[in-house]
């Protein structure tokens, strides 16, 4: 502070005075066990996420902060935790501070409680809305070969039916997924990420975080331009589409020529992993609710070697915490974590100056749905 002014050094950046975008940013953490690495990303990072973000997209931006374990008696500390969004980065920062990476009973943590919360955050209107999960491990209810409440959250959270109420808000989801542990629930991480118009990001390195979450918000600040620029154009295409009743590929690609044609151009990340699978986009994100998913879902399975379900979880993420480091991994020997992409892999890199892909038109479509 400076003595003589009484002034405090601002926060973020100074704003441009034009072209100026409103970002709510949350993050959904699990802080469990394993997920240390992911929390000191995030903790040392988020100061430069934020200056990158307002730097490039001159974005005036809040951030909130929900911490999740899980529920008695499988943990006893807390549930979640929820820090409702400031504009301070310096709080934030003190957030993920004690952010304690412990604790975590069976495979499932309060996945649909953190969501829950996610949802009742003191989202701004007018704001391009962005949260995101980060999270090794499935919600109750999904797996019960290895959970404590096999019928769902014992609180009675849908997750299922709350994603919808966030897409209803046009709050988008992108699900950071940490491989190999989340693999068998993958396609359902891919389907909540789906419903939302956001996208699913497989990781298997804690490093690459600040690039997935600044390359991811980039590219959303940009779509909502886009739609913004064409929503009318768009709306009829759709609408058009729809009275003659053609398909959701035929919708998305009747979109997509429209876009092309008016030459938008907009910003991608790479994430050619996080591909949304058919059963995620074709059958599980029509299913009402958790119970319907479940009784659909396929839990996809783990090449050689796999463990066994209580060891399945802690085996994977000691794999993963060893790709964090390659000179770990080759003193570690013998074992390759199964299914996950090699990190060489995955540079989550952005595009600046793109046209609009048909996974965006796809998107876009899904969110325009719900715009009013």
């Amino acid at each position: 502070m400076a003595a003589a002014l009484h002034v405090e050094k601002p926060e973020q950046p100074e704003l441009a005075k034009h072209d100026s975008s409103i970002l709510d940013l949350a993050f959904a953490m699990d802080c469990t066990g394993s997920m240390g690495s992911y929390i000191d990303s995030a903790t040392q990072n988020i100061r430069s996420i934020v200056e990158e973000i307002v730097t490039s997209e001159k974005s005036d931006i809040h951030l909130a902060l929900v911490e999740y374990r899980d529920h008695p008696p499988q943990e006893h500390t807390f549930v979640t935790r929820v820090h409702d969004f400031t504009s301070k980065v310096k709080e934030m920062k003190g957030w993920l501070e004690q952010c304690d990476a412990q604790g975590g009973g069976d495979a499932p943590e309060a996945v649909a409680d953190a969501l829950h919360d996610v949802l009742k955050l003191s989202w701004r209107p007018e704001a391009t809305k962005i949260c995101i999960l980060i999270s090794d491990a499935p919600p109750h209810g999904l797996d019960p070969s290895c959970d404590g409440f096999p019928e769902g959250d014992p609180s009675g959270v849908d997750p299922i039916k709350t994603v919808r109420d966030m897409a209803e808000k046009q709050i988008t989801l992108y699900c950071v997924g940490v491989e190999p542990p989340i693999v068998p629930y993958r396609d359902f991480f891919m389907t909540l990420a789906y419903l939302t118009g956001g996208q699913y990001v497989p990781m298997v390195n804690a490093k690459l975080l600040a690039q997935v979450i600044i390359g991811g918000v980039r590219e959303e600040i940009s779509l909502e331009r886009l739609m913004k620029d064409a929503e009318e154009d768009i709306n009829q295409e759709m609408k058009k589409a729809e009275a003659e009743g053609v398909g959701e590929e035929e919708i998305t690609a009747r979109v997509n020529s429209l876009l092309l044609k008016k030459n938008l151009r907009v910003k991608q990340m790479d994430n050619i992993g996080g591909i949304t699978s058919s059963v995620a986009k074709d059958s599980y994100s029509k299913c009402a609710n958790m119970s319907e998913l479940r009784s659909q879902y396929k839990i996809e399975s783990l090449p050689e070697p796999v463990y066994p379900s209580r060891m399945t979880r802690a085996a994977a993420r000691r794999a993963a915490a060893r790709s964090d480091s390659k000179d770990e991994e080759e003193a570690e020997g013998g074992f390759s974590p199964p299914r996950a992409a090699p990190v060489t892999e995955m540079n989550y890199g952005l595009k600046e100056d793109e046209a609009v892909s048909m996974a965006q038109t796809e998107r876009i479509v899904q969110r325009m749905r719900y715009k009013k």
